[in-house]
């Protein structure tokens, strides 16, 4: 069959299917036999699945670690502070939020993303690149991919992730820190909010905190605290010891 003729066949079952036809009926409105009408069936769902901007697809599961709202201000969503019974003074991970995202690819596989987030002052400073698995993966993924955390990571809802990872991005650039190269391919996954972003208050206990990594000119981010917050209205804690 020449590809127009396919192409006007797989909008006819398309139709058919939309109007809540199924593999017997398709066979018999197109003179094909139920096994055909199967396929074509398949091949349609997939073309418009394919068609389908990833951040529209369906949301197979997101993750957080536990204790990630520790010294955060979740007034507007108090199910969320409730739901991270690992939050608190201690809190292993405290500072970070390690997001993980799956969205469905295709009938046995998803895509999946992963953002670590520091909510107390730089916002999303590391992505874990968008790729693909097969769904029957996605929990052994899930376990390996918060393997640090003592406690198990805690499922939430596609509007929270988005709250997290979009949320810290604004806290941090008003502090004058950009979210980390490879944001924008997370960001696609991720998807954008459908009306607005419930509120976080982000920083811990209120201000700024900064805590160094391995990789961070920590001398520059304190210059640029100091510039956009002023003295005495950001904390910080090195590794090191104090600068």
């Amino acid at each position: 069959m020449r590809d127009d003729g396919q192409a006007e066949l797989l909008e006819r079952v398309r139709a058919l299917r939309a109007a809540g036809s199924g593999p017997k009926q398709v066979a018999r409105a197109l003179g094909l036999q139920p096994a055909q009408a199967g396929v074509l069936l398949r091949r349609a769902a997939e073309a418009a699945h394919t068609a389908t901007m990833p951040g529209e697809r369906e949301v197979v599961g997101c993750w957080v670690n536990a204790g990630w709202s520790t010294g955060l201000d979740l007034s507007t969503r108090p199910a969320w502070a409730a739901q991270d019974v690992g939050a608190g003074e201690g809190a292993v991970g405290a500072g970070f939020a390690q997001l993980l995202v799956a969205r469905r690819e295709r009938a046995s596989r998803v895509t999946v993303c992963g953002l670590l987030v520091d909510v107390y002052c730089l916002g999303v400073k590391n992505v874990i690149a968008p790729q693909s698995i097969g769904e029957g993966s996605l929990q052994a993924h899930r376990r390996s991919y918060f393997s640090a955390f003592d406690a198990p990571s805690l499922p939430i809802g596609i509007e929270q992730a988005q709250a997290i990872a979009y949320g810290a991005v604004s806290y941090a650039r008003g502090l004058g820190f950009e979210p980390a190269p490879g944001f924008a391919d997370a960001a696609v996954v991720l998807g954008e909010p459908a009306d607005g972003l419930p509120a976080i208050g982000f920083g811990n206990e209120g201000l700024p905190f900064y805590l160094n990594g391995p990789r961070d000119d920590a001398r520059a981010i304190l210059a640029t605290l100091e510039r956009t917050c002023g003295a005495g209205k950001y904390h910080y804690l090195l590794a090191s010891g104090p600068m």
